[in-house]
């Protein structure tokens, strides 16, 4: 009976690593990041049209100009944290994946610590990057 116990064991961790293996890591271009959006609202976003980015940009960051993007090739996710009370707040998109026929966006929003000396000034961080384009859903994963 240990001997067929072990054999699930083993199969079930060869089913595991070939998933992880099936698993497509994107590079992303970073096109714009910081701490001053108009975006007041916390909000992960998708663009895969140049109108659907022209949208976003309007809402964003009307008085500068919008980065360069192939949308026959690429698509923009980004995320807004929204306002926030002093500086010291950031946001990273760490990576994006193909995973499960899903385009998964993983993401960590970091804040000052509780002694920093910051800026007492309203942020908004944000990040919004440019990966290949794909169909489908695009999912967002916060990161511990």
């Amino acid at each position: 009976m240990p001997m067929l116990t072990t054999g699930l064991v083993l199969v079930a961790l060869i089913q595991i690593q070939g998933a992880k293996a099936a698993v497509a890591v994107v590079t992303p271009r970073v096109l714009d990041s910081g701490d001053q959006s108009n975006m007041d609202d916390g909000r992960q976003v998708v663009a895969r049209t140049a109108a659907e980015l022209n949208t976003l940009w309007r809402l964003h960051a009307p008085d500068r100009p919008q980065p360069g993007v192939n949308f026959a090739t690429e698509m923009v996710v980004g995320v807004f944290i929204g306002s926030r009370p002093s500086a010291g707040f950031a946001v990273e998109i760490l990576g994006v994946e193909e995973r499960g026929g899903a385009t998964v966006v993983r993401y960590r929003e970091t804040a000052p610590g509780r002694d920093a000396i910051t800026a007492q000034v309203i942020t908004s961080a944000y990040q919004l990057v440019a990966v290949p384009k794909r169909t489908g859903e695009v999912r967002f994963e916060k990161q511990p």
